[in-house]
């Protein structure tokens, strides 16, 4: 299965519990690369109501300049190891401990999500376990993720005859028993490359999680997830979003904008450079215009010249009117793949936005134009030691990596005979592009 392994069937209250009480996250992104590192909370000192969050104790939190990371992906893996060392090293300092392995999100390798189903008739009229493995049997024979490799594999309910919508269907009445597995699966030469840069850091990888459902966990509520909701994270070079319902991530995609691309249209449009655009976007950035915006002026250097005599003056509503359009185009997409993903139905009019992009002003406004849906900004939420930098909506994957971390979902292995035949398919086409490659060149 490339490189992702599923260790066979997990579940229960505290399944994948760390049992040396540190879990370490590292959030991979095109302009920021975050680690947080925390500790398992004892069962005897945790809070009575046992939410996540009070489970977590945060020990230490490092961040540093992404740099050989595009859209996600690694493009240059000295200086991404280099990044990754230097923040895993500010967070190992503030905590005074060491980590040896990370949880890391996954926002490039163009994520898709496929539905699979496996019918099977119970043997006896009634649903046993027994039954529970055919069912389970059935659906994961369904699954071919070809050259791709498979990030979750997770069980999204049950049916059992005309009833639909079943979590657990043992001990009930009934002859074809179904089951619906989610699947995303991603690239698998992006995740070798993302295991490669940390492995160089030497640090080891405890597992992959997709960035969208990474975010999801740090700031939906529970009622959110049971109802139907649509996640979106965006991020420095890409929008990712995650749709749920009862409880189970449906679909997650990506469109391939992000605020770096509002950064980038602000230095072109007002020919200055790059990081005094991210000045202005993050100072006076916004997507609503107001009656005042053609009388404040802001000075933006010119790009490449020097001397006060060099600085134009320029309406703050052109700044808007190059901002606007840009966001505008992202939940355009955004909207599209929504649509034609089938799940549109499934997430309700529910929308929370989180991710560094999402903290520029207006994005709430112009996400609820375009997608007709209740927005609201999502954050983490308050974890114990957390400090107040880092409870923003840009270290929201972050912080869902360290709760998938303490209590992972479910999920499944493909049987043996399925995954060495993917295996054998993929070596296969490994071995026809490098004989390409000779012979072409």
């Amino acid at each position: 299965m490339t490189v992702v392994q599923f260790q066979g069937k997990t579940g229960g209250k505290n399944a994948g519990a760390p049992k040396g009480g540190l879990v370490a996250a590292l959030d991979i992104g095109s302009t920021k690369i975050s680690c947080l590192i925390a500790e398992a909370v004892p069962a005897r000192h945790r809070i009575a109501d046992n939410e996540d969050r009070h489970n977590l104790k945060i020990l230490g939190v490092g961040h540093q300049i992404s740099r050989g990371v595009r859209a996600g992906a690694i493009v240059n893996i000295d200086e991404a190891e280099r990044a990754i060392r230097l923040a895993v090293d500010a967070a190992e300092r503030m905590a005074q401990r060491s980590i040896t392995e990370v949880y890391i999100n996954v926002s490039g390798g163009r994520p898709q999500s496929r539905l699979h189903s496996g019918t099977a008739t119970t043997q006896s009229g009634q649903v046993t376990g027994r039954d529970m493995g055919g069912v389970l049997n059935a659906a994961l024979a369904t699954v071919d993720p070809g050259r791709r490799a498979i990030l979750h594999l997770s069980p999204l309910q049950y049916h059992l005859d005309d009833a639909r919508g079943i979590k657990d269907p043992t001990g009930l009445f009934g002859e074809a028993l179904t089951l619906d597995l989610g699947v995303v699966t991603v690239e698998a030469p992006h995740l070798k490359n993302l295991a490669m840069a940390v492995e160089r850091a030497h640090l080891g990888v405890a597992g992959f999680v997709v960035a969208p459902y990474a975010a999801a966990r740090a700031v939906l509520a529970d009622d959110e997830r049971e109802l139907g909701v649509t996640v979106v994270d965006m991020g420095g070079a890409v929008t990712s979003f995650a749709v749920f319902h009862d409880g189970n991530l449906v679909f997650a995609d990506v469109v391939p904008l992000g605020g770096q691309h509002i950064t980038n249209d602000i230095a072109r449009g007002l020919s200055t450079t790059t990081a005094h655009a991210e000045r202005m976007k993050t100072l006076w950035g916004s997507a609503l215009a107001s009656t005042v915006d053609e009388r404040e002026m802001i000075s933006v250097p010119l790009l490449g010249e020097r001397g006060v005599d060099t600085v134009q003056q320029v309406p703050k509503s052109m700044l808007t009117g190059i901002i606007r359009p840009r966001l505008e185009e992202i939940f355009e997409m955004l909207r599209h793949k929504l649509e034609t993903s089938g799940t549109a139905h499934l997430a309700g009019r529910r929308l929370v936005i989180t991710g560094g992009a999402s903290q520029l002003n207006g994005v709430r406004e112009v996400a609820a134009q375009w997608l007709d849906r209740q927005v609201r900004m999502g954050a983490p939420a308050h974890v114990n030691g957390m400090p107040e930098s880092a409870h923003s909506p840009g270290f929201a994957v972050c912080a869902g990596l360290l709760h998938h971390a303490l209590k992972p979902d479910r999920h499944y292995d493909l049987p043996k005979s399925k995954a060495e035949e993917v295996r054998r398919a993929q070596a296969g086409y490994v071995r026809r592009m490098g004989q390409w490659i000779v012979d072409s060149f």
